[in-house]
């Protein structure tokens, strides 16, 4: 499913959620919705489900108008999870599923699969109030997958997630994804983004402020910063360049020496690697890529410092 949000602006009385933020999101692609608290992304995922209407703008679904039967081929976990708490697992599951327009006998054959994947078979007569938290959040995902939607939204699908759990759901997100679902993941958790993300969309303050493909981003945040791996010793050469060059990190494996240094002035990088090479036999010489954390973090720094200065621009 291809996702188009053309010019998306919702106010709330004398607040605007989102200001005409467009984005599209790629078929059998997971694409990461990002952005602080209270940036818009709920506001987002909210009209995308058709909970509430955009002011201005619009939503096309593989190029036609978003429309009320589109909510079948939706699944969508929300942060504040939804279960009946007195409901038994396997009753509230099927219940879901027949929201979403499955038969009981796809549901039953499908849920097989499921508790089977997630080795939750023996819970499925239990309630709900008797799982553990983990539990609740598998039943959860279970019952917002069942019925195959072709675009899933997952609202921080990590948490309250054991790591090994918290995988296992990264490992089914991905396998969805390779299966041809459309994907829109929002969280805070930037490491998940870089394992799972192919493509994001940054919101701050209403605005969007960033989209691309996540190795294009990255590779646009590459600044003065190298990490060089090399035999020899490198104290000569922070004296030499200093303050040219500035020592951000240094250890030592073995006979090998690995120091993370930032050009803090215009030093042509032939000259560093030059002086490396009379000291020693470098192993590697490359450019440090920044994470998406460190990105998100001075991206909406730069923003928020742009809209105090009243000259709020979108920073493609």
């Amino acid at each position: 499913m291809l996702v188009s949000a053309q010019n998306i602006t919702k106010r709330f009385s004398t607040h605007t959620a989102l200001d005409s933020v467009s984005l599209e999101i790629p078929e059998g692609k997971i694409y990461g919705l990002l952005g602080p608290n209270g940036a818009g992304k709920t506001t987002f995922i909210r009209i995308l489900n058709q909970m509430i209407q955009p002011d201005e703008g619009h939503i096309l679904i593989n190029g036609n108008p978003l429309r009320d039967s589109d909510v079948e081929k939706i699944g969508y976990l929300p942060e504040e999870r939804g279960l009946y708490k007195k409901m038994r697992v396997r009753e509230q599951i099927l219940y879901f599923a027949s929201l979403k327009g499955m038969s009981e006998q796809a549901a039953r054959q499908e849920l097989k699969e499921w508790e089977d994947r997630f080795s939750i078979g023996e819970w499925r007569n239990k309630r709900v109030e008797e799982l553990s938290k983990g539990m609740q959040q598998k039943v959860q995902f279970i019952a917002t997958v069942l019925h195959k939607p072709s675009l899933l939204i997952l609202d921080e699908p990590f948490s309250g997630f054991d790591p090994v759990n918290a995988q296992l759901i990264k490992n089914e997100i991905l396998r969805l994804r390779n299966e041809g679902t459309t994907i829109l993941l929002s969280t805070h958790d930037m490491n998940s983004v870089e394992e799972l993300c192919d493509n994001i969309s940054l919101i701050n303050k209403s605005r969007q402020i960033m989209h691309g493909s996540v190795s294009e981003i990255k590779r646009s945040y590459i600044g003065n910063m190298f990490e060089i791996v090399f035999s020899g010793y490198y104290n000569k050469l922070l004296t030499t360049l200093t303050p040219s060059v500035k020592l951000l990190e240094q250890k030592t494996e073995g006979e090998r020496t690995i120091v993370k240094i930032e050009m803090v002035q215009n030093v042509p990088t032939n000259d560093v690697v030059q002086y490396l090479m009379n000291s020693g036999t470098i192993e590697s010489f490359n450019p440090i890529v920044p994470s998406m954390n460190s990105i998100f973090i001075e991206a909406v720094k730069q923003h928020n410092e742009t809209v105090q200065n009243g000259q709020d621009v979108e920073n493609i």
